[in-house]
């Protein structure tokens, strides 16, 4: 903005005077006065005066009043001898005298002029001269008047005590006593000169703020004078002229500052003096460079600064008159209704800031618990102010009241952010917590609560966090009185107690259920101290258990994690004992842990079973990271080892069995299901596993068989281990020794019955082990029969060299069969797709396979049949013979190869449409030859392929060579239906057909004749 706040005056001032800058400038523009040059002049001496203005104070209820010394007009002024004169005439008197003066004058100037000269001509110059000597003293007399009446103009205001308070007649009245009119130059710019003296003065100086009642006192002002607004808007412009010239020569930052609110505050008092006509009075943007939107700032930002003015004698007991003054005020600042919202609401945030300070400073004082109802009275003086906004903003008449009304937040303020979130959390946990100080919690605390929580700016998680804190400590210490008063005991329904209280508490019952779980654990954590749950205790344990009722599944639930900790503990040391560890002692501590922890026996079975098959899973990882088959092998008789003389003997202490009575049964149980499967017959590693009784007694009793890594592994890692370990019972122990040569070591059958408890360990089933034990057996017999039937051919003497494979393996027949069957059909299908290739198979042999029951469809692939299927039909097409058979193309030989009827017929039309013009091609090219009997083939070819597809009559560049294709083959002595067909589609008409009949053999000869003249 090219404007500046304080003006200055070239003008050397006395030093009495020189601390006033308020003075008018001796560069007001002529235009804008519309005074003559010797009027500027007279003025600019008369201005020569300084003034100082005063300021009243203000008060919050009415805006304050500005009162302007006398000395601001520069004080009175005196008159000349001739002004006296002119002031002391009135207007009718002053012309008289004027009249009188100007005669008397004329006559003695005649008398004179006759009396010296004595003739008339001398007196009539005496007359003349005399005359125009007293109409010069008339004309000065009167043209002093106007110049008299703005004196008098300048003396009334000056004397006037209060220039606020001047009287428009009296003004009017000294114009009309001197008989001027406002309009006169010299009286005009003397009201220009006091407008804006008095402008100058009433607006505040430096970095001072607008009072609020600037825009009345001019106003009052100017109508009193009885300025017009052009001439008051020209000395507002002045002023402006005089702020930007006062910048320019101060140059420095701070007073650069200065000068910019001075002229904003020019602009907005100008604004509203004027109202609606400032924007044509007042060309701001014209005569100062400014934009429109600057002008909009400068209102904005003084009408905020007076309405924030205004706000801050609100206080938290606002009523209604004060809102109504508010909303009077705001419209008559020309404030924005957003910005009045939005300064109403930092107000009310800064009252609410002052309360929350004040509550955290007591709540982190030392003497907190002294100050806890003080902070309490802070925050529901909050919660008093808040609710009196929101009532004031449903009120009907809320559109008068000031903008802004409404409930209190604290976002975009000191409390809004993340650092102060924990502060105004303690804020309402100190509420909270007062708010369950007199007993149940009723609606009214509630409301309030959730007031509290909005004005904070709390997330419902957080503030339902904090409740929930504080409710179930409540909710504890009233539970802890009712059983300690034994209340709760004596309660018919201990259900109904519990609810009751949950509902003056406003308390979730789940949230409730919860705690009483917490509890019976405490309860339950006390008890089994020393490791075991007494008689006394489980009594104690159900009477609480029946007092907080809690649910059996939550009790079980109870016991089975804390208790089984302790049961967990035990079983871990007792495998953590190893093979060789596990002594009575700790079998001793387990029995103990599973019986007087009181833990049923699938909770203790299932605790158990994890830490067992976590020390499977260590056996598993250690078997696959080894580096060959034997160790892995190895590894797996390890953890069969540890099954049987471990986790055996640990399940029998867990139920309480002997393990000598837990496996007697198994051995039945296997035997009948082995009688029932037949396949354990054949498969000789199968039969093998099957102990008999004097290995069975040689290695003792069976392992368990209901901890199993079924749910651990997936079917196929397990079948992988299981085969791991049954090619080592199958080739032995192998022993590397220098020079790479290797020694196999044998075992006996006590593998194979370990390789049965693998299997458990494991949780395969029956079904699994023998696919297992065949798929091995399958795949040893493949390996020999692929080697004896490697051409594919099958004779009597491999059979029976089959035969004794599949014993030696113990693979069953059909199995057998089945391998023996894939690996003929294999080199079979080989050696079909090599003919196919080659062109070595025909259609009639494909008949002779299918015959022979050979699987084509699976032999031979779908493209392979679709290729022969062509090269058959396209064999039909170049036979010479001209036949086609629709039923067998069509039919039979799609059925031989497995083909689709319709994309056969496809195929077919496809091949007819190519091979029928090229039929007719090679005919003339064999005609041109003179190869007669392969041009009646080319032309069969050509009927066959129309047999097909009936074609239209064929078109070529040498029709004499077309008659004499036909004349050819009509000496071939074909069908009549043949030769019918062959003239149709070579487009010869039946008279040619006829001659050529006739001319017979002639026709060759004339035209071998001209080949030969030719040549």
């Amino acid at each position: 903005m090219n404007s500046t706040i304080l003006f200055s005056n070239s003008q050397t001032l006395p030093p009495s005077k020189r601390q006033n800058p308020l003075q008018f400038s001796e560069f007001i523009n002529p235009n804008t006065l519309r005074t003559s040059r010797n009027s500027t002049l007279s003025l600019r001496r008369r201005r020569r005066t300084s003034h100082t203005p005063t300021r009243a104070s203000t008060s919050d209820d009415s805006p304050p009043t500005i009162p302007v010394n006398s000395d601001v007009f520069g004080g009175k002024k005196d008159l000349s001898p001739i002004q006296s004169l002119v002031a002391a005439l009135s207007p009718p008197v002053r012309l008289a005298s004027s009249a009188l003066v100007f005669a008397g004058a004329v006559a003695a100037g005649y008398g004179l002029g006759f009396r010296f000269r004595e003739n008339r001509n001398a007196a009539l110059g005496g007359a003349v001269a005399a005359g125009a000597l007293s109409g010069a003293a008339v004309y000065a007399l009167n043209s002093s008047v106007p110049e008299v009446a703005a004196i008098s103009l300048h003396n009334y205001v000056a004397e006037c005590d209060d220039p606020g308070r001047l009287d428009r007649d009296n003004i009017e009245g000294i114009a009309k006593k001197f008989g001027v009119s406002k309009q006169d130059e010299a009286f005009n710019a003397e009201l220009c000169d006091l407008y804006c003296r008095f402008v100058s003065s009433v607006l505040p100086s430096g970095s001072e703020d607008l009072k609020g009642n600037e825009v009345e006192t001019i106003i009052s002002f100017k109508n009193a004078l009885g300025i017009d607004d052009p001439d008051a808007a020209g000395m507002h412009l002045e002023i402006g002229r005089r702020i930007f010239r006062q910048r320019l020569e101060t140059g420095d930052r701070d007073g650069d500052i200065e000068q910019r609110r001075a002229f904003q505050r020019l602009i907005y008092v100008s604004t509203l003096v004027f109202g609606e006509a400032s924007t044509f009075l007042l060309p701001w943007k014209r005569v100062f460079k400014v934009t429109d939107a600057q002008v909009e700032v400068a209102i904005r930002d003084n009408a905020q600064r007076l309405y924030g003015v205004k706000l801050k004698s609100v206080g938290r007991d606002i009523d209604v008159e004060e809102l109504v003054r508010l909303r009077e005020a705001q419209l008559k600042y020309r404030l924005s209704d957003e910005l009045a919202e939005e300064m109403f609401k930092e107000h009310s945030r800064k009252l609410v800031e002052e309360n929350i300070t004040a509550a955290l400073n007591i709540l982190k004082s030392r003497a907190r618990a002294a100050g806890t109802i003080q902070v309490v009275e802070e925050l529901e003086k909050i919660l008093a102010f808040n609710g009196l906004l929101i009532s004031l903003s449903n009120h009907p008449d809320a559109s008068n009241y000031a903008r802004g009304i409404g409930p209190v937040s604290l976002l975009g303020g000191e409390y809004d952010g993340d650092r102060k979130i924990d502060d105004l959390k303690l804020l309402y946990r100190a509420y909270v917590t007062e708010c369950f100080s007199s007993g149940p919690l009723e609606e009214s605390k509630l409301a309030g609560l959730n007031h509290l929580k909005n004005i904070f700016g709390l997330g419902k998680r957080e503030a339902e966090a904090i409740m929930l804190d504080v409710t179930s400590k409540v909710y504890r210490k009233r539970l802890a009185q009712a059983v300690s008063t034994g209340d709760l005991e004596a309660a018919d329904s201990k259900a109904a107690y519990l609810q009751n209280l949950c509902d003056e508490l406003h308390f979730d019952p789940q949230k409730a259920s919860q705690i009483h779980e917490e509890i019976y654990r405490q309860k339950l954590q006390q008890c089994v101290t020393d490791g075991l749950l007494s008689d006394a205790d489980v009594s104690s344990l159900l009477k609480l258990r029946v007092m907080l009722c809690i649910p059996q599944q939550t009790v079980e639930a109870a016991h089975a994690d804390i208790c089984g900790s302790l049961f967990e503990k035990a079983v871990k040391d007792a495998i953590a004992a190893g093979v060789d560890g596990y002594d009575a002692d700790i079998r001793e501590s387990v029995r103990k842990a599973a019986h007087g922890l009181r833990l049923t026996r699938e909770a203790a079975m299932s605790i158990a079973s994890k830490a067992v098959r976590k020390m499977f899973m260590n056996y598993i990882k250690r078997s696959r990271a080894a580096g060959n088959r034997t160790e892995a092998a190895k590894e797996l008789k390890k953890m069969i080892a540890f099954n049987t003389l471990v986790v055996t003997n640990l399940v029998a202490d867990i139920k309480g069995e002997s393990s000598d009575a837990m496996t007697e049964a198994t051995p039945k149980e296997e035997e009948k299901e082995i009688e029932e499967d037949e396949e354990w017959e054949s498969l000789q590693t199968l039969k093998k596993t099957r102990p008999d009784k004097e290995l069975a007694d040689k290695l003792g009793k069976p392992g368990q068989t209901e901890i199993t890594l079924k749910d651990d592994l997936p079917e196929r890692d397990r079948t992988d281990l299981y085969k791991t370990y049954l090619l080592f019972c199958l080739s032995g122990e192998v022993t590397r020794i220098p020079f790479g040569a290797q020694i196999t070591t044998k075992k006996d059958n006590s593998e194979f019955l370990l390789l049965n408890q693998l299997g458990e360990i494991l949780g395969l089933t029956k079904k699994e082990i023998v696919e297992v034990h065949r798929g091995l057996a399958e795949q040893a017999f493949r390996q020999q029969a692929e080697v004896i039937l490697a051409d594919g051919q099958l004779t009597k003497a491999r059979m029976e060299q089959l035969s004794e494979v599949q014993k030696q393996v113990g693979l069953p027949p059909e199995y057998a069969q089945k391998v023996i069957k894939n690996i003929t059909t294999t080199k079979m299908a080989a050696a079909i797709e090599t003919a196919i290739s080659q062109g070595r198979l025909n259609i009639k042999q494909i008949r002779e396979l299918k015959e022979a029951s050979v699987d084509l469809d699976n032999i031979i692939t779908g493209s392979l049949r679709e290729n022969l299927f062509k090269k058959t039909v396209d064999e039909i097409f170049s036979s010479g013979t001209g036949e086609f058979d629709e039923e067998e193309v069509y039919q039979k030989i799609p059925s031989d190869l497995n083909l689709n009827a319709e994309k056969a017929r496809e195929i077919v039309q496809e091949l007819a449409q190519t091979r029928l013009f090229n039929s007719l091609i090679q005919a003339v090219a064999l005609l041109r030859q003179r190869n007669r009997t392969g041009v009646v083939s080319s032309l069969n070819d050509l009927l066959a392929c129309d047999k097909a597809v009936p074609a239209q009559p064929l078109s070529w560049e040498v029709p004499e060579e077309l008659a004499d294709l036909f004349a050819i083959y009509m000496k071939s002595d074909p069908a009549p239906e043949k030769l019918s067909r062959l003239q149709h589609l070579l487009g010869i008409s039946d008279s040619t057909a006829a001659a050529l009949r006739e001319m017979g053999d002639r026709v060759f000869s004339i035209h071998s004749e001209e080949e030969n003249f030719v040549f």
